[in-house]
């Protein structure tokens, strides 16, 4: 997809204060918009579809840590419409939209395939269809200043590095286009890095969970031992997912309360990509909140976040251990070979650790506090 980017104010992650990213204060509009600006844009520039309503750019734009990060601009506009199959075109927008003069503006060109808008309509409470809000953004931001450029005590996170407003003036020709609730925040987009476009199983044209085939191919894994590390990467990032809430944990003295991270409507299957050594990073912060807890929740809290996306992280190791027998051959008992892959997963881990008996296999989690008495235990494998 092509998108002309114009200058714009932006907000910007104070982790990458020491990296000049004024090119990246821009927004980025696909072509059925551009002609609610009254300026050409400063360039045009091909992006490579990303879910519904995101945009990336095919060559990397940065390294951290030896891993190539791509530039991923979230609000870039949908193609369909969100209460049917209808493609959402230009000229379908300019029969939702309420204003006459935005209406001629966006059919001053005939409608192309492919169209993508951003729309005015109320969107998940905090964003417009097709668009980001700002309130959405600006959760997205804390958390990643949070983090340590890609790393949240070991939870990997896809970083946002700006997050670019729209001029008022486009805001307001936008929030014309709605079906029944006019969105009145501000429209934004965000800015971020990714280490690549590829899902567990939602969001993305090949995923693990739809063609494991594919993403070994694309990201290179030509042997056993690249297909066992490749395993290892993702476990290990994917505990850490699991274990979140425990790593973010602190506690508040004014409030007598334990606050950590937790997940709100987001989730490992479809909010989280691929680096190509099998590293998970969790990509829609937007989701991750902070909560509040007694001292006696916390151990329940941590619970049930490891029950809550434990089935994506063994829905995905399935996948991609089946396709290193297919491709490599293998001989190992399912547990057995899972249990080797935790214990190197985790073995540098500060938070996690493993315990065997004769009959069952432990997760051991420790937590940001260093409190002992939080130590928190959960069965992983049965024998």
């Amino acid at each position: 997809m092509s998108l002309g980017t114009y200058a714009a104010e932006s907000l910007s992650n104070r982790q990458f204060d020491r990296f000049d990213l004024s090119r990246w204060d821009r927004v980025f509009l696909p072509p059925a918009l551009q002609d609610l600006v009254d300026r050409p844009p400063l360039e045009t520039q091909t992006f490579i579809e990303d879910d519904n309503r995101g945009a990336i750019l095919p060559e990397p734009v940065a390294t951290v840590d030896g891993t190539q990060y791509f530039l991923s601009v979230k609000g870039v506009g949908s193609t369909i419409d969100p209460y049917s199959w209808r493609p959402l075109d230009r000229e379908y927008a300019a029969q939702l939209c309420k204003d006459p003069a935005v209406r001629e503006r966006l059919r001053r060109h005939p409608t192309a395939l492919g169209d993508r808008v951003i729309t005015g309509e109320v969107w998940l409470r905090g964003s417009p269809y097709g668009g980001q809000g700002l309130d959405h953004a600006s959760t997205a931001l804390r958390v990643s200043e949070r983090a340590d450029l890609t790393s949240l005590s070991g939870f990997r996170i896809a970083p946002i590095v700006k997050v670019a407003l729209f001029p008022p003036e486009l805001e307001e020709q936008i929030r014309s286009i709605h079906w029944y609730r006019e969105y009145r925040g501000r429209i934004v987009q965000e800015i971020r890095l990714v280490p690549s476009n590829v899902r567990i199983y939602f969001h993305a044209r090949n995923t693990v969970g739809t063609n494991v085939r594919h993403v070994f191919d694309l990201f290179g894994v030509a042997s056993s031992a690249a297909a066992h590390r490749f395993e290892v990467a993702f476990v290990r990032s994917t505990v850490a997912m699991l274990t979140l809430f425990a790593r973010t944990l602190r506690y508040d003295p004014e409030r007598d309360r334990y606050l950590g991270f937790d997940f709100d409507d987001v989730w490992l299957d479809k909010d989280a990509v691929l680096a190509p050594d099998g590293t998970a990073h969790f990509v829609d912060l937007e989701g991750i909140v902070e909560r509040a807890l007694e001292r006696d929740q916390v151990a329940e809290k941590i619970d049930d976040q490891v029950h809550r996306s434990l089935y994506e992280l063994t829905f995905a190791y399935e996948q991609i251990e089946a396709e290193r027998v297919r491709r490599f051959g293998g001989g190992e008992s399912r547990t057995g070979h899972f249990e080797a892959v935790l214990r190197e997963a985790v073995r540098t881990d500060p938070y996690v650790d493993v315990e065997s008996t004769r009959s069952h296999l432990d997760l051991l989690i420790r937590n940001h506090c260093q409190d002992d008495s939080l130590l928190t235990r959960f069965r992983a494998v049965d024998g």
